[in-house]
Parts: C-alpha cells; sequence; structure tokens
C-alpha cells in the first residue's frame, strides 16, 4: 500500500511557526521509507499525521487511493512502534502483544495461535510468560513490534523505535529490522535522526529541517547528489569551507575548485566536501601553485585513519583514509601535504550549482 503525503501544514499554535509546512512524499508499497532530520525538524508531527493521531491543518493524506485525512487512526489499518516501549508493565508478554486483539473482541484460540507466531517472528519464542521487567531493551522494544503487528497491518509506522536503546544494541536490531521487512513486506515509515540508521534501512530517505521536506531520494541520491547545504553537511560528515566565486574558480582561503561557466563572479558560496573525498599526497618539495595544508592530529579508526588538517588561511579540514594509504604514504603529525578537494559541492544561496 503506497502512502501519499500531499502539501500537509500542522500548526499546535494558530499564529506560531508551524511544525510542518506543506510537506509532501510518497512512501512506496512495501518498502522502508525514513523522515530523517534533527531534532525540532517535524518528522514526528509529520508521522503522527499519517498515523491519524494528529490532524493536519492543510494537506491530505492517502493511502493508494483512499483519502484517510479525517479518518480515526483505530480504522486506519496501521501498527506503531513508539520510542519509548510502551508495554503495559502488569501485563505478560503475551498479554501485551494479545491486547489489540481483545480489544477487537477475538477468539482465544485466534488469540493463542496469533501471539505464537508474532513471538516466534520477532524471535521471543519462550518468553511469552515474562513481565516486561524482567527483558532486556531489545527484547522489550521486540514485543512493541510483536504488538503493533497483531491486528495484521496494512502500513507500520516507526518512531525512533531504537533511540532509548544504546548503540550496540540498536546496530543488532537494525539487522533485525531488515529481517522482519524481508518476512513481512510492509509499507514502513521509520523517522530517526540517526543517518547510519537511514542510509542502512531505507529504500527510500525523506530529509526535514525546520518542517519542510528538503529533498526526497534513494540514498545514494541523498548522500551523493544533496541538493541543499543543509542535506551535503547533515546527512554524513562533511567539511564545510565558505569562499567566492573567482572567475571560473572558487576561491577557499588557499584552497580553490572549479565552477561551472555562468556562476555569478564575486557570489559568496559554500563548498562541502567528505573527509573520504578529499585527496591528498606527500609533499614532495615543489609547492608552487600547490595547496597544502598540514597534519594536526591522527587518529586510527580500524581500517581507517582519520587525520586532521590545517589549512594556511587556518580553516581545519576533515581526512579519511583508508590505513593503507596512510601508510602508504608515511604520514605522520606535523608532516605538509597537498590537499585535491575536486569532489567539492558548490552551494551558492542554497542552490547546487
Amino acid at each position: 500500500m503506497n502512502v501519499s503525503v500531499k502539501n500537509v501544514t500542522k500548526r499546535f499554535t494558530a499564529k506560531g511557526t508551524p511544525a510542518v509546512f506543506d510537506a509532501s512524499f510518497t512512501a512506496t508499497s512495501g518498502a522502508i521509507t525514513t523522515l530523517l532530520g534533527p531534532s525540532g525538524s517535524g518528522k514526528t508531527t509529520l508521522l503522527r499525521v499519517v498515523a491519524g493521531l494528529e490532524v493536519a491543518d492543510q494537506g491530505q493524506v492517502f493511502f493508494d487511493d483512499r483519502d484517510v485525512s479525517r479518518v480515526p487512526a483505530r480504522s486506519r489499518g496501521i501498527g506503531f512502534v513508539f520510542q519509548a516501549f510502551a508495554l503495559f508493565n502488569h501485563m505478560t508478554v503475551r498479554r501485551n502483544v494479545a491486547y489489540a486483539l481483545e480489544v477487537r473482541g477475538a477468539s482465544e484460540e485466534e488469540k493463542r495461535k496469533r501471539v505464537a507466531e508474532l513471538l516466534a517472528l520477532v524471535q521471543l519464542e519462550g518468553y511469552a510468560d515474562r513481565y516486561p521487567r524482567q527483558l532486556s531493551g531489545g527484547q522489550r522494544q521486540r514485543v512493541g513490534f510483536a504488538r503493533a503487528l497483531a491486528c495484521r497491518p496494512s502500513i507500520l509506522l516507526l518512531d525512533e523505535p531504537f533511540g532509548a536503546l544504546d548503540a550496540r544494541v540498536r546496530v543488532e536490531l537494525r539487522e533485525w529490522l531488515m529481517q522482519l521487512h524481508e518476512t513481512t513486506k510492509l509499507t514502513t515509515i521509520l523517522v530517526t535522526h540517526d543517518q547510519d540508521e537511514a542510509l542502512e534501512l531505507s529504500a527510500q530517505i525523506v530529509v526535514m529541517d525546520q518542517g519542510r521536506v528538503v529533498q526526497v531520494g534513494s540514498p545514494s541520491d541523498v548522500y551523493d547528489r544533496p541538493r541543499t547545504p543543509f542535506v551535503a553537511s547533515f546527512v554524513g560528515t562533511a567539511n564545510v569551507l565558505r569562499g567566492r566565486v573567482e572567475g571560473e574558480r572558487v576561491a577557499l582561503g588557499s584552497l580553490s575548485v572549479s565552477v561551472p561557466s555562468g556562476t555569478r563572479d564575486g557570489a559568496e558560496v559554500r563548498a562541502i566536501v567528505r573527509p573520504h573525498d578529499v585527496r591528498l599526497a606527500k609533499n614532495d618539495g615543489e609547492q608552487a601553485g600547490r595547496s597544502l595544508g598540514t597534519i594536526t592530529r591522527m587518529v586510527g579508526l580500524g581500517a581507517h585513519v582519520k587525520l586532521q588538517l590545517e589549512l594556511p588561511s587556518h580553516d581545519p579540514v576533515t581526512v579519511q583514509l583508508t590505513r593503507g594509504e596512510a601508510d602508504a604514504m608515511g604520514l605522520a603529525v606535523g608532516d605538509k601535504v597537498v590537499v585535491d578537494l575536486a569532489e567539492a559541492k558548490v552551494f551558492v544561496e542554497d542552490y547546487s550549482i
């Protein structure tokens, strides 16, 4: 089932800044679409509008061709998993999972079969008679998934489902969620501020900033072809250098990069380049016309080495090399290196050029 959000605006005060403004995107049937953005960007509010837990002031929400904008949440056929586990602590795992079925008047046999099926699906067979306090955080969240799936929803909505968990458990559950999705094939909308989570799990990413949708695309589109400086700097680690267009070059302190013809001379720009896209060469002493930086810090990160450079303009630049590349160049703190920013994305007045 496709979910289409069309020009949705939501305010919480009559004259206040909208929490969501004129937001549009389509979540493709059977895929994971992620709403990604910093805190306060409007992603949870937009998810709650899709769920029917909030009513949009303007705009519409469609499930396939059905306008559900004024349909109550209980009639939308959705499953919702919250960041806070939201389990009933006085109920066993079995009763937590069966709760929605009880509300709908399911028979005891139906509840028994469905609970057994779901506990097997979330890999919690044998935990039916435990209480939430007897489970780990990851296990409790898997119970939350089972409960959300109990009434066979057409759409699964996930609001920071791993946000309350530590980093190791988050990574484990990320892999588990991919396996679960492969089994259920449910249309899923995930809210997160974790870029790695979004890039790894999503077929499509909806990037939000200050209540607006600023880019919609595949993970590779959003990462490699950002449309705004915000997207370029928020999705993944990036160096941001300010400069000015001078003819067919952009001057960035002591460095420069090329710019397409037709760009206004003298325009103020931002050049954004990812650490792994910065190219280095060991200084061979022939410095004329070459852009040099000084290594001020080196940190080994497993298979990679993170370098901090200082340019002659005193701008810092972070570089990521493979350990093999760093070893081959014999780099050390204090070395001067030739810096190439050819892969930089250049933006003028918030538009890519």
